[in-house]
């Protein structure tokens, strides 16, 4: 399908407006990316809907290249190039038919083509161009695996041997020179292209006296990935250093940097690197951030319906304050983008306050916080009520200045958006308490409350059913007549594409605190975090363990999880 036809079609069927779509085509010619790029990167429309819209166009089954794993087997039955020429990727093979995922199955030349080529009857799915293209780059790019990039290192390179070496006296030309070298290079590449393929959130390069090893942070759970020589260490450690433009010859204090690696295509991957000096060496810790990956639809976020419409009330009142809390990595900032994503139009002017800047978002002025040279929170919240802003999000509200500011922004007309570091929406009130916050003006400021943990979700390729098991679900916390309601349960066996965890995937679970007037009583009178609890659960709050239960009887995860993530009640 043409991209003009493509365009025309979503307009049509009032998917996007046609400004929108002149928009779109715009940063198409700057991108030189497909449409479908285009619009997912100005937030008009996302892949799922185009998906589902070219399926329902040509009555095809769609498939979710980003949820399916695509066996090696099959990926070799297609050469790259045939798959980069047409925009196809084989997806799986049933005796003499071949699968094949396309953006336009009208392309009757691509079908006879991979028909020749393979031998095989092919059998159109529909997928979004640019999911066609990461699966492309997923599956076809595969780098040397660590066997073979290790086997380059020889145990005689003397230019080498020093990495290992604690307390000589190693300058930074030696490190700069051991950290270019070819097989370290490879190595780095390697980690960090197979962490992208891996869906990873963080990678941990950890020395011990005498191991070294590297973890990735898979669905929120750390799994050990390999253990390269003791040796390479610092090498390894430097060569990171050096990709985010941080100073090698400084390694005994901690050091904050960036790594951005482009994938081709005009994807690009941010590595937000980290590293602290440990008694064994530097550790580095990894956060990867894909925006390409970023879920701004708040629908499909995994709200219940009624914290959905407490919460989308909150963001859509005129002015006051909304927080949501939870610890690093619960997905805080996800939740914060996607309601200013709602947020987001030309009548309305936002600005964000954030430590560091995660993703660039189209329409918004973010402001990264230095606080060396004197701009933090407080001192960005100040300047923003100079800017005329109708709504503000602050990264953190960590001090008496900040949180003091940001109340008197969201008495004079403002919406705040914030987040704090605790266990449960009701113990929000009591960290802002703390701070030194007067309790008449929480009870004025604050609209809801917002607490958030991930759970991992059942693999889809290898979930059966299993009996309802009423003790697990009474250690959890569920009543007697969600047990005896509850049909069954589901848990995975464990298969490839899940590396046989049994889970694959995240769904997020919420507990939202709306702030009513009887909480507002509760507040002023100087009751405790319990009491609050108490008094939020009978205004009809489901907490994050009830939260949890819901997703297990809905047999979206399992109680060990549920369990893994949020405390009793």
């Amino acid at each position: 399908m043409s991209t003009n036809r493509l365009g025309e079609l979503l307009v049509r069927e009032k998917l996007i407006s046609l400004q929108q779509l002149r928009q779109a085509q715009e940063e198409q010619k700057k991108t030189g990316q497909n449409l479908g790029y285009a619009l997912a990167k100005l937030g008009y429309v996302n892949d799922e809907e185009i998906t589902n819209f070219l399926s329902n166009q040509y009555r095809l089954p769609a498939v979710n290249l980003d949820e399916y794993e695509i066996d090696a087997e099959v990926i070799k039955i297609v050469n790259k190039d045939v798959c980069i020429k047409h925009g196809i990727v084989p997806v799986s093979r049933s005796g003499s038919s071949l699968i094949v995922a396309m953006s336009d199955p009208t392309n009757l030349h691509a079908i006879d083509d991979i028909k020749f080529l393979s031998g095989y009857n092919v059998e159109p799915v529909v997928a979004s161009e640019s999911a066609i293209t990461n699966a492309i780059e997923r599956y076809y790019n595969a780098g040397p695996s660590y066997e073979e990039v290790l086997e380059d290192f020889q145990l005689e390179d003397e230019d080498l041997e020093f990495a290992g070496e604690e307390g000589g006296n190693v300058t930074a030309l030696e490190l700069e020179r051991a950290s270019e070298d070819a097989p370290v290079v490879r190595l780095v590449n390697v980690l960090l292209l197979n962490a992208i393929k891996k869906r990873c959130s963080d990678i941990h390069i950890e020395p011990y006296e005498k191991r070294f090893r590297v973890r990735y942070r898979i669905d929120g759970v750390l799994q050990e990935e390999m253990s390269p020589p003791l040796r390479l260490k610092n090498a390894l450690v430097s060569r990171i250093k050096i990709m985010s433009q941080l100073d090698i010859a400084e390694r005994r204090l901690p050091q904050d940097g960036r790594i951005k690696l482009k994938l081709g295509k005009g994807r690009e991957m941010d590595f937000r690197v980290s590293v602290l000096p440990t008694m064994w060496g530097e550790k580095v810790v990894l956060r990867l951030l894909d925006k390409s990956n970023l879920q701004l639809d708040m629908t499909k976020l995994g709200f219940d319906p009624k914290p959905k419409e407490d919460f989308e009330w909150a963001i859509n009142q005129p002015w006051g304050m909304v927080l949501v809390t939870g610890p690093t990595g619960s997905g805080k900032t996800t939740t914060l983008y996607s309601a200013l994503s709602a947020l987001n139009q030309p009548g309305v002017n936002i600005s964000t306050a954030e430590d560091p800047v995660e993703y660039n978002l189209h329409g918004i002025n973010q402001c990264q916080m230095h606080d060396e040279i004197g701009l933090n929170f407080a001192a960005a919240l100040r300047s923003f009520l100079r800017q005329d802003p109708d709504t503000i999000m602050v990264g953190e509200i960590r001090d008496f200045e900040t949180a003091e500011i940001a109340v008197k922004a969201a008495l004079t007309g403002h919406l705040v958006l914030s987040t704090l570091h605790t266990n449960d929406a009701p113990a929000t009130i009591s960290r802002l308490l703390n701070m030194g916050v007067e309790p008449f003006l929480i009870t004025a400021s604050v609209n809801l409350v917002l607490a958030q943990r991930l759970a991992r979700k059942i693999c889809t390729d290898c979930k059966k059913e299993i009996p309802v098991d009423a003790e697990a679900l009474r250690e959890l916390g569920a009543t007697e007549e969600q047990i005896s309601e509850a049909k069954t349960m589901y848990k995975g066996t464990g298969c490839s594409t899940c590396n046989n965890s049994g889970y694959k995937g995240r769904i997020a679970l919420y507990e939202v605190m709306r702030f009513t007037d009887a909480l507002k009583d509760l507040v002023l009178q100087g009751a405790s975090t319990a009491e609050l609890k108490m008094g939020a659960i009978k205004g009809g709050m489901a907490t994050l363990r009830m939260a949890g239960i819901k997703k297990v009887l809905e047999g979206v995860t399992t109680p060990e999880e549920v369990g893994r993530v949020t405390m009793a009640d």
